[in-house]
């Protein structure tokens, strides 16, 4: 066992992992251990968990990472490696406002994005979360966190633009400006926490295609191995079939033999056994901290 899960909050890893795991109450018990203020928001079927900074109240960033998982799937790195680094970022959060430090994000640990057969956008929770959101008059700055566990090079999804391409209404176009914002304001945390390994790539869609959906702008980060991020940066810069891969992920079909293949592994083995503690890669994982350190005090 890596060093790291001997060191809280990831004692409880994998416990979380485990087949028979009851993980909301199991991410409760964590935070109640941790001594960090949460709450539970119901809405409808979804079970969302918020961790606040000190002072109960929204603050101009918001974090996402979902805690369901694929059934027969362990979820090690969809999306367990993202919940453990978000709370280990937040007792860091919890330290820096001790000290005066300035305010610190919110989290939303979020149920059901995972999507069952014949569901819709409109059943994810992150759907729902973002009309209570809008609701509560929130407008700030919503970053995802998915798949975070496996892999050396921090990836900022473009997947919006794809997405956004083909729409022309004034709606679209505030969104695209946001989106530039949201992606400028990663990478400018990702030089600020010394990450030297950061691309602009497609990735899957997580919580942002329901917050999408619903009207509220949301930039997801993941992490992929080196080797994988390079050969799938190469594809969608324009080498045979890198566009149809980049499609592929984006879409609701299952994609061809042919496209799996231009899919990197990483992407591949998500939703299913494949999704193992064993892919992990621990000892990158504080790296992603520093850069949620570094982008949650951008307030």
């Amino acid at each position: 066992m890596h060093e790291l899960f001997r060191k809280a909050p990831y004692t409880r890893f994998m416990e979380f992992i485990a087949p028979d795991a009851d993980r909301r109450s199991l991410l409760c018990s964590v935070l109640e251990e941790s001594g960090l203020d949460f709450t539970e928001l119901v809405l409808g079927k979804n079970r969302h968990i918020v961790v606040f900074p000190r002072k109960r109240a929204f603050s101009a960033v918001a974090f996402t990472a979902h805690y369901d998982r694929a059934e027969g799937s362990s979820g090690a790195n969809d999306n367990s490696a993202a919940v453990f680094m978000l709370l280990d970022a937040a007792l860091g959060f919890r330290g820096a406002a001790e000290r005066g430090e300035g305010p610190s994000p919110v989290i939303f640990f979020t149920d059901n994005e995972e999507l069952k057969t014949g569901e819709t956008l409109e059943d994810q929770g992150a759907y729902a979360l973002a009309l209570y959101l809008k609701e509560n008059g929130f407008d700030g700055r919503i970053f995802i966190f998915d798949a975070c566990g496996s892999g050396d090079t921090l990836i900022v999804s473009t997947a919006a633009d794809t997405l956004l391409r083909n729409v022309r209404d004034s709606r679209a176009a505030a969104f695209r400006g946001k989106v530039r914002e949201l992606r400028a304001e990663a990478l400018e945390a990702a030089r600020n926490a010394g990450i030297e390994k950061t691309l602009l790539l497609p990735a899957p869609f997580s919580d942002d295609a329901g917050f999408f959906r619903a009207g509220l702008c949301a930039q997801t980060i993941t992490v992929l191995p080196s080797g994988e991020a390079a050969a799938f940066s190469a594809l969608v810069r324009g080498q045979s079939g890198g566009h149809g891969a980049a499609r592929s992920l984006l879409s609701d079909a299952v994609p061809r033999p042919a496209d799996r293949r231009l899919i990197p592994e990483t992407w591949r083995n998500l939703n299913g056994p494949g999704d193992s503690h064993i892919r992990l890669t621990t000892e990158h994982w504080k790296k992603v901290v520093a850069f949620a350190g570094a982008l949650g005090r951008r307030q």
